[in-house]
């Protein structure tokens, strides 16, 4: 009987209904278009727009917006955990937004006075430098602030209108022998290789906190899959001055990723994690395709059930919440763990010391001036810009091109995607980061050596 019901269901105006948003979310996240700096995909070529609009036609500047969001934030989440008034307690998203535990509040604190002495220079020139505090504030928190509002508001086009769930029914056959994944996450992926890899985090956290992905597989997805952007691959590219070298880099990076996605999930620590969904929500994966339908005509039913239930008030207040939440819980995490990395980086020994182990590696791989690429290996944990600084004075065009592609690789940065993991609600822990960030490492290093070696 419910089979029957379900094919009642398709008429033309809920295929358009589930048809018409996911193709604008679609374009919005994902397809290429030309841009003055090579390729780029929509939502970020509104978040440059926004960029130029501020700078060029607003009296304040963005960090200066930032800084009155990270502080607001601060001062807001102080009222929540002391007084608990009741329009916080009262309302679910403020709850989960302001209520934060005690170190998440220092780490806000920290985020709010890391952004106040940079955007004043006040203090030691340590915090504010251009290579530590104002690296965050002035380059990368502006980028976070537009890309997060475009990502924040439109990101229901991709999540609410049933594309999830025919990808989903389309491919769970490799996603899960392949990855150990439900096919649902293969847009996580897309719109992170497309978009950035902020869009990825974003994603996964969501569909987690929903009750679609275990513990398990929500850490497998937002480790392994939320890669790094085409955008931001071609700026690595362009500091490293090997711009002719676009496609072998990326079909390079590509290769190492895949190989990596395939071993991650089968080894501690997120073989580990538990295969359970996230507390307080019913669980709602569904891998199986009912008898008598193909994948194709099953996705399509369960999308065009899934669009049929939302209305775009809802998801005009979604999307508005997504965007707040990005903007107050995550930026001030990434001004407070991405302000303590540099200034580690920059002002101390500590990142030579601990990259010395790869220098017999990379001696053995044959890869030059193993030394100077030594360091970079593990300064990437920092900041995935770091490596590109560093390495960018290499004379060998062999040991920039590893650096460049293993940069981009290694994936968890504290200052972006690694700050973005611990604040949001995917169960992965500082030091299961730091062991899936030197197991990638070790996992993409040979795979880039040798594609190296047969491209220089």
């Amino acid at each position: 009987m419910q089979s029957s019901n379900h094919q009642e269901n398709v008429t033309a105006s809920s295929i358009m209904k589930f048809a018409i948003p996911s193709l604008i979310g679609i374009f919005l996240f994902m397809i290429p278009i030309p841009a003055k700096e090579g390729i780029t995909i929509p939502i970020a070529k509104l978040a440059d727009w926004l960029q130029v609009f501020f700078a060029e036609s607003v009296p304040v500047t963005l960090p200066q917006v930032m800084t009155l969001i990270i502080s607001i934030t601060v001062i807001l989440s102080i009222i929540a955990v002391v007084a608990k008034p009741k329009w916080v307690t009262n309302s679910p998203f403020l709850v989960n937004l302001l209520q934060v535990s005690p170190i998440w509040l220092i780490a806000r604190t920290l985020g709010m006075i890391f952004a106040i002495l940079t955007l004043y220079k006040i203090g030691p020139e340590w915090i504010w430098s251009d290579a530590t505090g104002g690296l965050l504030l002035n380059s990368l928190i502006p980028i976070l602030f537009s890309v997060f509002l475009f990502a924040g508001l439109f990101l229901p086009l991709l999540l609410n209108f049933g594309l999830l769930e025919l990808c989903g029914a389309l491919l769970t056959r490799f996603m899960r022998p392949l990855f150990t994944l439900p096919g649902r996450s293969s847009i996580d992926c897309l719109a992170s290789w497309m978009g950035d890899g902020t869009i990825g985090v974003l994603l996964t956290s969501k569909q987690y906190e929903e009750g679609y992905y275990t513990k398990r597989e929500a850490a497998v997805i937002g480790t392994t899959f939320s890669v790094v952007s085409i955008t931001f691959s071609i700026v690595v590219l362009a500091e490293m001055r090997l711009q002719a070298y676009f496609i072998p880099y990326y079909l390079t990076i590509a290769l190492a990723g895949v190989i990596a996605a395939i071993i991650m999930p089968r080894i501690p620590p997120l073989s580990r994690k538990p295969d359970e969904t996230h507390e307080n929500v019913s669980d709602k994966r569904s891998d199986a395709i009912p008898d008598g339908y193909t994948p194709f005509r099953f996705g399509i039913v369960k999308a065009t059930e899934t669009a049929s239930k939302n209305k775009i008030s809802s998801i005009a207040k979604g999307g508005v919440q997504n965007v707040l939440d990005m903007w107050m819980a995550v930026i001030p995490i990434v001004m407070a763990i991405g302000t303590i990395a540099l200034i580690i980086a920059e002002n101390t020994p500590l990142f030579s010391y601990l990259g010395a182990p790869f220098v017999p590696l990379l001696n053995l791989m044959q890869v030059p001036e193993a030394a100077e690429a030594a360091q970079t290996m593990v300064i990437g944990f920092a900041d995935m810009f770091l490596p590109a600084i560093i390495g960018s004075s290499i004379e060998s065009e062999l040991t920039r091109f590893v650096i460049a592609c293993l940069s981009v690789s290694q994936l968890i940065y504290m200052s972006e995607v690694g700050g973005l993991l611990l604040g949001s609600k995917v169960p992965v822990r500082f030091f299961d980061l730091v062991i899936i960030f030197l197991e990638r490492t070790l996992i993409s290093l040979p795979v880039i050596v040798i594609m190296a070696h047969i491209i220089f």
